[in-house]
């Protein structure tokens, strides 16, 4: 009899160390932080990436979370587009608020000032609308995975498009005009680099940098147009661009020198389409028009135009993969814990709105497309969109893997 009871006792004592834990982990949610600049220049952009976030969570949390059980919670906050204030929110969410994982954020100078903190928490960093090159080709951290083509991916896609121009016009000179901060830093060294080797006998005449968050850039177009390039390549993003584009207009500076691979991202061909000039040669990152017959883009450009009435720019829909990169990386590890999910999304093939893409072993590198086209009118839309559309693959325009070597010792 005491045996029997002894049995009962034990087995009650060690049923709570079995089970309890397992109740646990099924109830746990996943914290997801969300750093972006809802203020500043990146405000348009990073409205945008929230809306992708968001339709993503939403329909992984309808199905129960991640692995069925997990319910997504979303940390948001404003970097207001300040790499010191991404810090500052970025520590908070990792340390106050615990977050597993952060998207962000808009600006590449502030992905960079996060991307220490997350590598030295172990808590994963996906970049899906910051994307200088650096971000991911020196200094690697495991944890920080890129969705975007970076700039030396755009810049390829920009310069082998721009070589073609410029062998069909004989055009003898061209100008850059770039944000000064590290985005813009990053477009330019690439693009004059790569100018130099792909359209070697066309001259660079002259290098403009207006600071970020300007708004009059007619002193730059009187610069610009006194060294009398025959085209100008184009950095500028957000706000910036706005103004930029409104200027360009205004001063009639498109009507004797040529635009080319300048930024028009789908928030560009919505709010300023009327001032780009139509058969402009511009670049993007992730437009919906490109992959209409994906399934992942179809569901989600119509769950989009449901929920917000209008179609998703670039940034939304690289956002929304960004959650769904992060979702198949923990279905593939079979739990939330961040050093397996880290380890499972390396090398991973996904699948997401622009196809099926993989990341890169050596720097995490999504092998995203880019794409180049002429800005013309479209019935279907009541905004431009790209004719001529060239989409570029991802592993044809990433650098090089002995370079990124070589750069890295």
């Amino acid at each position: 009899m005491r045996r029997s009871v002894l049995r009962v006792v034990l087995a009650l004592a060690a049923a709570p160390l079995v089970a309890g834990p397992l109740v646990a982990e099924a109830a746990e949610p996943y914290k997801l932080g969300v750093a972006l600049g809802f203020t500043g220049t990146g405000s348009a952009y990073s409205q945008e990436g929230l809306r992708g976030i968001e339709i993503a969570v939403d329909e992984i949390n309808a199905k129960g979370g991640l692995l069925g059980r997990h319910r997504i919670e979303l940390v948001t906050r404003n970097t207001r587009t300040r790499p010191d204030v991404a810090k500052t929110v970025v520590r908070s969410m990792i340390e106050q608020d615990r977050v597993r994982a952060v998207i962000g954020t808009y600006s590449s100078a502030s992905a960079l000032a996060i991307k220490p903190l997350c590598r030295d928490a172990k808590v994963l960093h996906i970049a899906t609308i910051s994307n200088a090159e650096e971000i991911t080709l020196k200094d690697p951290s495991p944890y920080t995975f890129s969705v975007v083509p970076n700039t030396y991916m755009m810049s390829k896609a920009t310069v082998l498009a721009a070589a073609k121009l410029v062998a069909k016009n004989n055009w003898k000179k061209y100008a850059t005009i770039t944000s000064d901060y590290e985005w813009g830093r990053s477009n330019q060294k690439i693009q004059v680099a790569l100018m130099a080797t792909l359209a070697p006998g066309v001259k660079n005449v002259g290098a403009f940098w207006p600071p970020l968050g300007e708004t009059t850039f007619n002193g730059f177009i009187a610069a610009i147009r006194k060294v009398k390039p025959d085209f100008v390549l184009a950095s500028i993003a957000g706000t910036d661009n706005a103004y930029w584009l409104r200027d360009v207009r205004d001063y009639r500076f498109d009507e004797d020198i040529a635009l080319v691979g300048g930024l028009f991202s789908v928030v560009e061909l919505q709010r300023e389409g009327n001032y780009i000039k139509r058969g402009t040669y511009g670049r993007t990152r992730a437009p919906f028009f490109a992959h209409p017959d994906v399934p992942l883009m179809t569901s989600f450009v119509g769950a989009y135009r449901k929920r917000h009435g209008q179609y998703p720019s670039d940034w939304a829909i690289l956002s929304y993969d960004g959650v769904m990169a992060l979702k198949q990386g923990v279905d593939k590890a079979g739990t939330i814990d961040t050093e397996r999910v880290k380890d499972a999304l390396k090398g991973l093939e996904i699948e997401t709105a622009r196809g099926r893409l993989r990341f890169r072993d050596i720097d995490n590198q999504l092998n995203a497309p880019a794409y180049v086209g002429r800005v013309a009118d479209d019935p279907r839309y009541r905004f431009p969109i790209y004719a001529d559309l060239i989409v570029f693959p991802g592993h044809e325009i990433w650098r090089p893997e002995e370079e990124i070597r070589s750069a890295r010792k």
